[in-house]
């Protein structure tokens, strides 16, 4: 492996960041600091059209978030800076003459209407129009390889529009290298001649991209699938410039949790999970898009979560730290396969991370929930209900729900758990109870349960009979963590209160 290894994420700011991107930050991410390498970030803005003012913020709140930060990027470390593409685009079109004075490149004035009467009169005949060595200088595209230099300086100079395509060989057969899917072979016939630069003074993608990389020093392009078809483009161009290339790795795609297509936001939207780090507002529409972080998900769990989807250890461990990702993150083992995303299987990360939690770290995170309810009560108090809670919770937010009878009397009882457990004679049954119950001096949950369970077989009677009575009145269902537990935890005096209220009440 290079010493040098320098890695870069360029996210296009034209709206929310998809998990398949964050997934592609973060394989960079992980592989550079495997290799003790630079993480960049670029933020790659040529398409103004489809610009949005807080994508670029969003994106970098998200990595944040995920706890992958760069290491250059935007307002930080710019030792190649500028970041944005939108403020190098000087860069481009010295970089665009070179390739016309090298014969790579070639003016074209063809307007859209042209194109569209090439390509129907194509499909008319059953093929398919491609701009490239079979079509463009036999009269009918109008481009520099057939016209005057003097002709082409002079609709320039009038402001006619314009593109600069690459030049695509004939008759060759390109050897291309995936550190993923190995070995690639392209004719170079079947390739179009890409557009590299526009009359408005802005590139394409495939320019900005190379000469970006090229400059920054970028050692591995680790991508989305997505762009597999544009590596013979790149390849060539590296060649055109005489520039050598870097490695370049392509990843699978994130697919939907049927198996096909890829993962999209409606998705999401169908089957009620997120498909973005962070929460998104739509500054146009108003819409607003769930995120990871906003469902209640913790950030290292939602990583560990991603660095599986398209990548495996070897062997059946599925719980890593960041740290450990790090150490273990090989790109020999990305799947070229598609990985199909499982939101059950996303559940289980955040549940498994749940357990890993200290109480005192989740105490933290469930306060400001009681404090919403007006609920104050001593820390200490609190990380014992955690402790009793955790194991059936996925989410922080599943606390209260899963607690809310240590902090607050019942106010109202399960109807099924009522008709099937409290009988004509429970009343009585509970009031005989309560006069154990204030007799017991020791109040710990083990002297609690010795005690009423002795008192139920000196009855001769079943302990259901009492045990699920107790508990309703107790909780309001049949549900809880171990019941002499919550017995010692509110305390003698609400137990009693609350078996008062259950027998008034049912």
């Amino acid at each position: 492996m290079e010493s040098n290894v320098r890695v870069r994420f360029a996210p296009s700011p034209t709206g929310p960041l998809h998990i398949g991107g964050v997934r592609t930050a973060l394989y960079n991410y992980l592989f550079a600091k495997k290799h003790n390498g630079t993480f960049i970030l670029r933020i790659e803005d040529t398409d103004q059209t489809r610009y949005v003012a807080n994508a670029e913020k969003y994106i970098v709140d998200a990595l944040k978030w995920c706890n992958i930060p760069f290491d250059e990027g935007p307002q930080k470390n710019e030792k190649f800076g500028p970041y944005r593409q939108s403020e190098r685009k000087d860069l481009y079109k010295k970089y665009a003459n070179i390739l016309l004075e090298k014969g790579w490149a070639y003016y074209a004035f063809d307007t859209s209407e042209q194109l569209d009467t090439e390509r129907k009169g194509h499909e008319e005949k059953g093929k398919t129009f491609i701009y490239n060595w079979h079509n463009r200088q036999k009269g009918r595209l109008v481009n520099s390889l057939i016209l005057s230099e003097d002709e082409v300086q002079k609709r320039i100079n009038s402001g006619d529009k314009y593109v600069i395509r690459f030049k695509t060989p004939q008759d060759e057969v390109l050897i291309l290298e995936d550190e993923i899917r190995g070995t690639i072979k392209i004719d170079t016939n079947t390739l179009d001649d890409k557009i590299l630069f526009k009359s408005d003074g802005m590139p394409t993608y495939h320019l900005a991209n190379i000469v970006d990389d090229h400059l920054m020093e970028i050692s591995h392009v680790i991508r989305g699938e997505e762009w597999l078809p544009s590596l013979p483009l790149h390849t060539l161009l590296y060649k055109a410039f005489g520039w050598s290339a870097p490695k370049f790795a392509h990843l699978p795609l994130i697919l939907k949790p049927v198996g096909k297509g890829k993962l999209s936001k409606r998705d999401g939207d169908k089957l009620g999970f997120p498909v973005f780090p962070l929460a998104y507002k739509n500054e146009v529409s108003g819409d607003v898009s769930r995120g990871y972080k906003e469902d209640g998900y913790f950030n290292d769990a939602f990583i560990n979560m991603l660095a599986f989807l398209g990548w495996n250890p070897g062997t059946e461990r599925e719980l890593f730290s960041l740290e450990e990702l790090v150490q273990e993150f090989d790109l020999k083992r990305v799947s070229k396969s598609g990985a199909k995303f499982n939101p059950d299987k996303t559940k289980w990360f955040q549940q498994q991370y749940m357990q890993t939690k200290s109480d005192v770290e989740l105490t933290d995170l469930f306060i400001p929930i009681l404090e919403e309810k007006g609920i104050s009560i001593d820390k200490n108090y609190i990380q014992k209900v955690i402790a009793s809670i955790k194991e059936r919770a996925v989410f922080v937010n599943d606390f209260w729900a899963l607690s809310s009878f240590f902090f607050v009397t019942p106010s109202e009882y399960n109807a099924k758990n009522v008709k099937k457990n409290w009988k004509e004679g429970t009343p009585d049954l509970m009031q005989e109870l309560i006069k154990v119950i204030s007799l017991i001096e020791d109040f710990s949950s083990e002297n609690i349960e010795k005690v009423i369970k002795e008192w139920i077989s000196s009855k001769e009677i079943g302990f259901g009979k009492v045990m699920q009575p107790l508990r309703l009145s107790l909780v309001g269902k049949l549900a809880g963590p171990h019941l002499f537990d919550i017995i010692a935890m509110i305390g003698k005096e609400k137990t009693i209160k609350r078996l008062e209220n259950a027998i008034k009440k049912l």
